[in-house]
């Protein structure tokens, strides 16, 4: 397999203060809808502790990937976002 034909996808991995299943299919339809050439997941996480220590992970693949625009765009929606960072919560 010629692997410089072959095309590789981006993968962004951010943080958000969706909590709910509900919400996160909502949010998830939005971004479908604006970012329609990326496949975008959420997982929800443990909220035990205060944003952005508890936290969902909004999971972004795509060819290109603009973080700057996804979360302006999440934030026009009321909803933190942030890249995730390498950081241990206690």
């Amino acid at each position: 397999m010629n692997l410089h034909k072959r095309a590789f996808n981006m993968v962004e991995v951010f943080i958000t203060n969706v909590k709910s299943v509900c919400l996160s299919q909502e949010i998830l339809k939005l971004l479908e809808k604006s970012f329609p050439t990326l496949k975008i997941n959420f997982d929800l996480e443990d909220f035990n502790k205060p944003y952005p220590c508890g936290h969902s992970i909004l999971r972004i693949e795509g060819k290109v990937i603009d973080p700057k625009s996804i979360i302006q765009y999440l934030k026009s929606k009321g909803i933190k976002c942030e890249l995730l960072k390498d950081k241990i919560c206690v």
